[in-house]
């Protein structure tokens, strides 16, 4: 037997938790556990290509360095990303990955007795950083697995203090253009802060996109978060960063931690910013097998929520032999591992990750002989 949260409150037992801590699932990141001797983990959105060499090569560079302390403001980093992005590197800030960024934003903005909206399918992070801070997490409808503006303009209150917008969403792949983002900015009252969450920016191919620099750096109530784990590939590294007003990046650097960025990540990613030409190779692996996957699996009568990330959402009838369930555990026992989403609110959907020549060939493969009745291997 468990005891209620309000019985942990009151009862004797040590040190209780502030309200809203018991109430947060716990993160899952995707996994790679499957019994076949090759595995093709697709569940986590990791780049095909790996890691920069140049990075790399600054990676190991730093070793002799590990005992000193790395630089505390992340200089050479975010002036590296200035350069890239034409941006202030005062108004810059990174941290040990994007998530850690929307965590802080969360403590540095939000209270007990306040809210903060996130949309129905958005990152899971939103909804444990706003329990964490002890706010009420609020949660907008979507249309078609898409973000509704005035659903989220619906939403808020006089207790509002922070809408997160990932754009593109994870897992959905679905994105709202610049103008209603545009939108949705200007029908918030300025003290609410918009987080617009681009961590997938770098593989959008749409006139009418932007990530939020722009309007970060001209509104006072927005800020927008990249990260280093996806196009870049250094996830292991964990290196987020953030722009927005002196005012917003003020204070985040006075709650962060002081080095919440390793050195050998600062090298690294310092050496992924300026590797171009690596960054375009990842571009233009997923602009080749997005659309074919897209293709492979409508022939196969799965439906796929349109994508503009380096990760699709496929929906499984829900009939026996064919659920997204059963999928999963027959793509696990042929060494093919994607992303459950019962979490995100969508049982009947797996996300796959766009991977090698191989992998995604693989993946057709065995799917096709999942929808056919095909058997496990032995």
């Amino acid at each position: 037997m468990t005891r209620s949260q309000d019985d942990m409150q009151s009862g004797p037992g040590g040190p209780v938790p502030r309200p809203g801590v018991l109430d947060i699932a716990a993160y899952v990141p995707g996994d790679s556990e499957s019994s076949a001797a090759k595995v093709f983990k697709l569940s986590s959105n990791e780049t095909p290509l790996g890691a920069s060499e140049k990075a790399i090569e600054a990676y190991r560079a730093n070793a002799h360095e590990l005992h000193l302390y790395p630089d505390g403001a992340s200089s050479l980093l975010r002036q590296s990303i200035a350069a890239a992005h034409g941006l202030n590197p005062a108004q810059i800030v990174c941290g040990n990955g994007s998530d850690e960024l929307l965590t802080l934003l969360a403590q540095t903005y939000l209270s007990p007795g306040d809210e903060a909206i996130y949309t129905e399918h958005g990152f899971l992070i939103y909804r444990i950083a706003i329990l964490a801070s002890g706010a009420t997490p609020v949660v907008a409808p979507e249309t078609d697995f898409t973000a509704n503006v005035d659903a989220i303009l619906e939403k808020v209150t006089d207790r509002t203090r922070i809408v997160f917008l990932a754009n593109p969403n994870n897992p959905t792949g679905t994105y709202l253009p610049f103008s209603e983002v545009k939108r949705l900015q200007s029908g918030l009252p300025d003290h609410v802060l918009l987080v617009l969450d681009a961590a997938y920016a770098e593989y959008v191919r749409r006139n009418d996109y932007e990530s939020g620099i722009e309007l970060a750096g001209q509104a006072n109530n927005v800020v927008m978060t990249r990260t280093f784990s996806k196009i870049y590939g250094l996830a292991n590294l964990r290196i987020g960063w953030a722009y927005s007003s002196a005012a917003i990046i003020d204070a985040l650097n006075r709650v962060r931690g002081p080095f919440n960025v390793t050195g050998p990540a600062l090298a690294a990613g310092t050496a992924a910013v300026a590797d171009r030409a690596h960054v375009q190779n990842a571009v233009d692996h997923n602009q080749k097998w997005l659309p074919w996957l897209e293709t492979r699996l409508a022939e196969l009568g799965l439906a796929v929520t349109p994508s503009v990330g380096n990760f699709l959402l496929i929906h499984f009838p829900q009939v026996a032999g064919k659920s997204a369930e059963e999928a999963d555990r027959f793509l696990r026992a042929n060494g093919v591992v994607m992303r459950r989403v019962g979490g995100y609110g969508i049982p009947g959907a797996l996300r796959m990750t766009v991977g090698t020549q191989e992998a995604n060939h693989a993946t057709i493969d065995a799917l096709t002989r999942f929808m056919n009745g095909g058997a496990q291997p032995s």
